[in-house]
């Protein structure tokens, strides 16, 4: 398994003499700066890999080329973001990078009611509270039409009644931080604008697009030898009405039928799908992992196994996903790959949404991406792999 750290390029708090020290090989960043529908150029490409390359460290994995939404709804300048989506990858490929991550979100990236949410330890945690959420959307943002069950109207209503200004004020900005290029300066008419454009976007219409979306990209990563990984819906559930399209193992079987090319795969990200019950993780693996280009290595607490249900970020070896038999999976994935000669059999992955810990709070970076506690999430996910990996080979010796 490939160690990878994700690093938000120049801007991050988080240097990349930092990350070095983590032990590292691979760091996953992307050009943020770029808006949705532009084009990376191969100049730019290359000063950020010579600059990642000059702290030891090697550009790995691209997370993310976003898919505009003009894509997603195949509106407005779409042909021409697909046409520029192609030549990015063109341009990656040239600078030697063979993995990109991506999502078909609409609207939406992450969601979360919390981002610093207090643990039992004190630590803090990025946080999903159905209720607040539903609080959000019937009593925050207005949205004509949302409708709920009788049980979590009625829960909702009695939260918001309770609700201090400060609260919701709190509240609306978490919700709006993973709208696409937005923080707390995005506002609820903003929100509904971009749900608006959604209004005639079925579910069925939307995995259409994504089919389309596939068929012209996959097959140029397939002639460059690149690989493509779509990370799921976070959280894997609807949301305001919105469709939803890569929730469960059985949207990955229907996206990769779709296109069926080797190029075509997935981001196998743990905390994302573990926040369904009914998500099998370490089953996912081995039965679609010939596909998984990427993996994201993080844990979940569910408050219960309904879907939705509300959850926190947990430790990596603390939370509802069984990280031990994931990585296991994974282990036997790359196994069976070294035996057929796959030049792809070590799969990079990058521990994911750490716990804000002790140190964490004087650099004050992205939510989630604390140095420290990724640090520790790594050094689990490490003595986790060490201990497979001899026990196997004392197994295998004593045969």
């Amino acid at each position: 398994m490939q160690e990878s750290w994700r690093w938000f390029g120049p801007g991050d708090v988080i240097g990349l003499d930092a990350v070095r020290q983590t032990g590292v090989a691979g760091i996953v960043t992307a050009l943020h700066h770029r808006a949705p529908g532009e084009v990376w150029g191969a100049d730019e490409i290359a000063a950020r890999r010579d600059r990642i390359a000059a702290h030891g460290m090697v550009w790995n994995v691209v997370e993310s080329l976003p898919v505009s939404e003009d894509i997603k709804r195949q509106s407005g300048d779409w042909r021409a973001h697909l046409r520029n989506w192609q030549a990015s990858l063109r341009a990656l490929a040239d600078c030697g990078i063979p993995t990109v991550c991506y999502n078909f979100m609409p609207v939406l990236d992450w969601t979360r009611t919390d981002l610093a949410w207090p643990t039992a330890s004190t630590a803090t945690a990025m946080r999903f509270d159905w209720i607040d959420f539903v609080v959000f959307d019937l009593f925050l943002l207005c949205r004509p039409g949302a409708t709920y069950d009788p049980e979590v109207t009625e829960a909702a209503t009695a939260r918001f009644a309770a609700m201090p200004d400060a609260r919701c004020k709190a509240l609306i900005e978490n919700v709006v931080h993973g709208l696409p290029g937005a923080a707390a300066e995005m506002t609820l008419a903003d929100v509904r604008d971009h749900l608006a454009a959604y209004d005639q976007i079925t579910e069925a219409r939307l995995r259409a697009n994504m089919a389309d979306f596939l068929q012209e990209v996959a097959p140029v990563a397939q002639d460059l030898g690149m690989r493509l990984c779509c990370h799921p819906d976070d959280p894997p559930f609807g949301l305001m009405g919105l469709p939803r399209v890569m929730s469960t193992e059985a949207d990955y079987a229907g996206m990769l039928a779709a296109v069926d090319l080797p190029a075509n795969g997935i981001t196998l990200c743990s905390g994302s799908l573990g926040a369904r019950a009914d998500n099998d993780l370490p089953g996912m693996m081995r039965r679609l992992g010939g596909r998984v280009h990427f993996i994201h290595l993080r844990n979940v607490a569910r408050q219960d196994d309904r879907v939705p249900a509300s959850f926190h970020e947990s430790g990596h070896l603390s939370g509802d996903v069984d990280m031990v038999a994931l990585i296991a999976a994974i282990l036997d994935e790359e196994a069976r790959r070294r035996a057929a000669g796959r030049p792809d059999s070590d799969i990079p992955f990058r521990p994911d949404h750490g716990l804000n810990m002790a140190g964490d709070d004087t650099t004050r970076g992205q939510p989630g991406y604390s140095l420290v506690g990724r640090h520790v999430g790594l050094a689990e996910m490490r003595g986790v792999i060490a201990a497979l990996n001899t026990y196997r080979a004392r197994e295998a010796a004593s045969t």
